[in-house]
Parts: structure tokens; C-alpha cells; sequence
């Protein structure tokens, strides 16, 4: 078999429609967009979240909240994922293993238990999971901003 001999499974193409050739199409004349109105004119679409004049949902319900833009997010990884690796855990063992995504702040928290000693490397340790890594025999080693 040679590349210009391949073609695609038999029935999983479909021909493009033709709309607005003639009566025998079944598509002619208006071509599927019914009679007269604005649906049937050409450049029409409607925005999104439009709801024909009615108050749209959006303008509704009411605001609540806000957003802090200084708010520092982090990524979180519980001792029960940490009982598995071996060594020292760094940032760039955990982006490697697929514990975070890079470019993340890391936090570790309490959950889960570890039984042996490691050295732990990351921006913030929650009280418990410090309490349980240094009674373990580990260190935890805050990395600076």
C-alpha cells in the first residue's frame, strides 16, 4: 500500500450539503432557514447569553465576593504521597514524578503517615506533617519566597 493509494473507510465521510441548488436538493430556496425574519437573514447571530430582551441570567443574580489578586496559590502534597519516594524530596522530584506542575509554589500537609527518615524541600509545611517528618527522623527545609 502506497500514500496515495489510502482513503478513508467506506460510509465515515459524508458529502457536504449543498444548501440552496434547487428544488431536488430539498434544500433549495430558503435554503433550511424557514421563511422571512431576522433568523433567516445572512449575518445573523445571536450573542452569547442572549435571551431574546429578557434580563439575561447573568445581569440577574447577583454579584458576591471577590477575587484576591494577591492571594498566593499553592500546590499541595499530602505525607501519604511522600511515603513512596526515597531520598530527598525537592520541587524538581515532585514536578518529575508528577506530584505538581511546575512553576508552583508547594506546600506539604499532615495527611497519611511516613515511616521513614527524609529530607523534605518545599515553601511551607503545614504544623502536623513537620511534627511527623522530624519524628520520623526527617529535616524540613523551607525554601525562601
Amino acid at each position: 500500500m502506497k500514500l496515495h493509494e489510502l482513503s478513508p473507510a467506506t460510509g465515515s465521510k459524508h458529502a457536504k450539503k449543498r444548501v440552496g441548488r434547487g428544488p431536488g436538493s430539498g434544500l433549495g430556496k430558503t435554503a433550511g432557514r424557514g421563511e422571512k425574519g431576522q433568523k433567516s437573514r445572512t449575518g445573523y447571530s445571536r450573542r452569547p447569553g442572549f435571551e431574546g430582551g429578557q434580563m439575561p441570567l447573568v445581569r440577574r443574580v447577583p454579584k458576591r465576593g471577590f477575587t484576591n489578586i494577591w492571594k498566593t496559590e499553592y500546590a499541595v502534597v499530602n505525607l501519604s504521597q511522600l511515603a513512596a519516594l526515597e531520598g530527598d524530596v525537592t520541587p524538581e522530584l515532585l514536578i518529575e514524578r508528577g506530584l505538581v506542575r511546575s512553576g508552583r509554589k508547594i506546600k506539604v500537609l499532615g495527611d497519611g503517615e511516613i515511616g521513614k527518615p527524609l529530607r523534605v524541600v518545599a515553601n511551607k509545611f503545614s504544623k502536623s506533617a513537620r511534627e511527623k517528618i522530624e519524628g520520623a527522623g526527617g529535616s524540613c527545609e523551607e525554601l525562601q519566597a
